[in-house]
C-alpha cells in the first residue's frame, strides 16, 4: 500500500494504491490524521486494487472530518466495487446526536423547589396516615384483644431490644469516657473538675443517652422492618394475607410499632447507665474522683427532671422509627433494586426524623423551664 499526499493551492491531493485493508489500516490512518482540513481533499483510488470495510471505514472517517471543518472529499478513479463499500460503510456510520443544553430559568428553579415542598408535604401526610392506621389498630386490639399477637409482640421484643443491648451499652460507655475525659481537660483549666459529674448526668440523661440510642436503633431496626415487610410484597405475601382475610397492618405493624415503643425506654436506661459508669470510671482515672464521691456528686447535683427529659422522648423517638420503617417497606417495589433503595431512605429518613423531634422536643423544654 502506497500514499502520496501533495499539497496543492486549491485541493490536496490524495493518491493511494495497492490493497487497503485492515493488515495496514493503522499506518494509512496515521498519514491521513496529517492532512489539512483548510482545503478540499482529491483522493485518486484508481490503483486500489482490494479494499475491505475497515479501508473504506478510514475514508468515510475523513470525509466526515473535512465536513466538519466545511470542506469536502472528493473520489475518482474507483471502481464499482470500491464505490459500493464506501457508500455502505459512510451509510451505516452513526450520526452523532446533538444534545442541546437547556437554559434553567428562574422559572424552573421555583418549579422544582416547589415540586420539592410537595413531595415533602405528601410524604408526611402518608407518614401521618401510617401513625393514624396503627393508632386505629393498636384501640381495635384492646378492644377485641383475641386478634393481637403476643407471641410476635414477644418476638420482636426480643429482637429490638435484647439484642440491641451490647452495642447500646458499648456505645454509651464510650460516649462517656469520651465526655469525661473531654470536659476534666477543659474543666481542669478552671479548678472546676468536680463539675465534669454535672456534665456527665445533664449531657447524658437529658440528651445523649436516648438520642444516640434512638439513632442506633433507627439504623438497626428501621432497615430491618423496611427489608422485612418489603421481602414480604415483594413476595406477594401481603396479597395473600388480605386474601386470607388478615389485616397487615395488625398482623405486621402493631406488634413492631410496639415493641419499639417498649423497649426503646429500656434501652435509653441501658445507655444511661453505662454512660454513666464510662465517665465515672474516666473521672476516677483522669481525676481522682472516686465512685462514692461521684455518686454523691451525682445525686445532689442532679435533677430527676433530667432523667423525665429522656424518659419522654424516647416512646416518640419509637413511634417515629416504626412508622418510617413500616411506611417504608409497604412502598417496595417487586425488584430488589426497590428494596434496597427504600432500606437506605428508611434509615436516613428515621435519623434524620429523630435529631429533627429531639430538636423540638429541646425548644419545648427550654421554652416552658422543664
Amino acid at each position: 500500500m502506497t500514499i502520496e499526499i501533495t499539497a496543492n493551492d486549491p485541493a490536496t491531493r490524495l493518491v493511494m494504491r495497492g490493497a487497503f485493508t485492515i493488515a495496514n489500516v493503522t499506518e494509512v490512518e496515521r498519514q491521513l490524521v496529517t492532512i489539512n482540513t483548510e482545503s478540499p481533499v482529491h483522493a485518486e483510488l484508481g490503483g486500489i486494487d482490494r479494499i475491505d470495510t475497515s479501508g473504506a471505514w478510514v475514508l468515510a472517517t475523513l470525509r466526515k472530518r473535512l465536513e466538519l471543518a466545511g470542506q469536502s472529499l472528493e473520489i475518482s478513479g474507483a471502481s464499482e466495487q470500491v464505490e459500493s463499500l464506501l457508500h455502505t460503510v459512510a451509510d451505516a456510520l452513526p450520526e452523532q446526536d446533538t444534545v442541546e443544553v437547556e437554559r434553567i430559568t428562574l422559572t424552573d428553579r421555583v418549579e422544582a423547589v416547589g415540586r420539592s415542598v410537595t413531595r415533602s408535604t405528601l410524604f408526611l401526610f402518608a407518614l401521618t396516615g401510617y401513625l393514624g392506621l396503627f393508632l386505629a389498630q393498636l384501640a381495635r386490639a384492646v378492644r377485641h384483644p383475641s386478634e393481637f399477637r403476643m407471641t410476635a409482640l414477644v418476638h420482636h421484643c426480643e429482637d429490638v431490644g435484647l439484642r440491641a443491648v451490647p452495642i447500646v451499652a458499648l456505645m454509651s460507655f464510650l460516649i462517656g469516657v469520651v465526655l469525661a475525659f473531654q470536659g476534666s481537660t477543659q474543666l481542669r483549666q478552671f479548678g472546676a473538675e468536680v463539675f465534669v459529674v454535672d456534665l456527665l448526668a445533664i449531657s447524658i440523661l437529658r440528651e445523649l443517652g436516648i438520642l444516640l440510642t434512638s439513632i442506633i436503633v433507627a439504623g438497626r431496626t428501621a432497615s430491618a422492618f423496611t427489608a422485612a415487610i418489603g421481602s414480604m410484597k415483594m413476595r406477594e405475601e401481603i396479597d395473600a394475607m388480605r386474601t386470607l382475610g388478615l389485616d397487615p397492618a395488625m398482623t405486621l405493624f402493631v406488634p413492631r410499632i410496639l415493641a419499639l415503643i417498649l423497649m426503646l425506654p429500656i434501652l435509653g436506661l441501658v445507655a444511661n447507665v453505662m454512660g454513666l459508669f464510662g465517665g465515672g470510671l474516666m473521672a476516677w482515672i483522669d481525676l481522682g474522683i472516686s465512685p462514692a464521691m461521684f455518686i454523691t456528686r451525682l445525686v445532689e447535683g442532679t435533677d430527676v427532671s433530667h432523667v423525665l427529659v429522656g424518659m419522654i422522648k424516647a416512646p416518640v423517638f419509637a413511634i417515629i422509627i416504626g412508622v418510617v420503617g413500616c411506611h417504608a417497606g409497604m412502598q417496595v417495589q417487586s425488584n430488589a433494586e426497590s428494596l434496597g433503595r427504600m432500606t437506605s431512605n428508611a434509615v436516613v429518613t428515621a435519623i434524620f426524623a429523630v435529631i429533627v423531634a429531639d430538636a423540638v422536643f429541646s425548644i419545648f423544654f427550654a421554652q416552658i423551664g422543664f
